[in-house]
C-alpha cells in the first residue's frame, strides 16, 4: 500500500491514495492554513470509522443479515502533551435492518474490534476504545 502527501501552502495538502483518490487536508488560521479541508488526525478518525463500518456490515451481510442502514460516531481525546496521541476513543454504531437482533449486531461490532479491524486495532495500541450500538428496526 503506498499513499502520497504534497504539501500547496500554509497548512494545505493534498493526499493521493495508491488507488489514485485525492483528499484535501488543512489546518486552521492560527497554524497557517485556511480550514479548507479535514485535519490530517481527524482522517485517522475517518479511517478507522471507514474501517469498522465496513467491517460490522462485512459480518452482518455475510450472516444473511438484511441490514438498510449503519452510521459511525467516533469522539476522542488526546493527550494534552506531545506527542498529541489519542488517549481515548469510542465508537458507537447506529445500525438499522430488518428483523437485526442485539446479538447479532454486537457480535459482528466485537469481531471488528478485536479480529477484523487494523485501524482500531493499531490506534488501540495508544487509546482505550470502546464501543456500543443502537438498533433501529427498519422494514424494508
Amino acid at each position: 500500500m503506498k499513499a502520497r502527501v504534497k504539501w500547496v501552502e500554509g497548512a494545505l495538502m493534498l493526499g493521493e491514495s495508491g488507488s489514485g483518490h485525492v483528499v484535501v487536508m488543512d489546518g486552521p488560521e492560527t497554524h497557517g492554513g485556511r480550514n479548507l479541508g479535514v485535519r490530517p488526525m481527524e482522517m485517522l478518525l475517518l479511517g478507522m470509522g471507514g474501517c469498522t463500518e465496513f467491517d460490522v456490515i462485512h459480518i452482518l451481510k455475510k450472516s444473511r443479515q438484511d441490514v438498510h442502514f449503519c452510521e459511525v460516531e467516533i469522539q476522542a481525546e488526546r493527550a494534552d502533551t506531545e506527542p498529541k496521541v489519542f488517549t481515548r476513543i469510542h465508537v458507537r454504531f447506529r445500525v438499522g435492518g430488518k428483523g437485526l437482533t442485539e446479538k447479532v449486531v454486537g457480535r459482528a461490532v466485537s469481531l471488528s474490534a478485536e479480529k477484523y479491524c487494523s485501524a482500531s486495532i493499531m490506534l488501540g495500541e495508544t487509546a482505550e476504545i470502546t464501543h456500543d450500538f443502537e438498533l433501529l428496526e427498519q422494514d424494508g
